[in-house]
């Protein structure tokens, strides 16, 4: 199991894009990821849930990954996180 962090540093934190992008990492692997913050964990392959984090700019997120694949997994979001979701600046 792996439980770190991770910051958002994209202008526009969790949006709707964003999260859609997310989902598309998320649901590509068969471990359990969770994502939230402090305390509360919600599951990171749903759309709604990721919503309603409501994660702007400079929030730190905990990431609880557990399965198969969670090292690859792990790698992915990060690298989702570090690219601040693709999008233009």
């Amino acid at each position: 199991m792996i439980d770190t962090t991770v910051d958002v540093i994209n202008k526009l934190g969790l949006h709707a894009r964003a999260s859609g992008k997310l989902i598309e990492v998320t649901t590509k692997f068969r471990s359990s990821i969770q994502i939230g913050k402090n305390d509360k964990l919600i599951d990171a392959k749903n759309i709604m849930s990721l919503l309603m984090l409501g994660a702007g700019k400079g929030t730190t997120l905990r990431i609880v990954i557990d399965g198969p694949d969670e090292e690859k997994a792990l790698s992915e979001i990060q690298a989702l996180f570090a690219a601040k979701f693709y999008e233009a600046e």
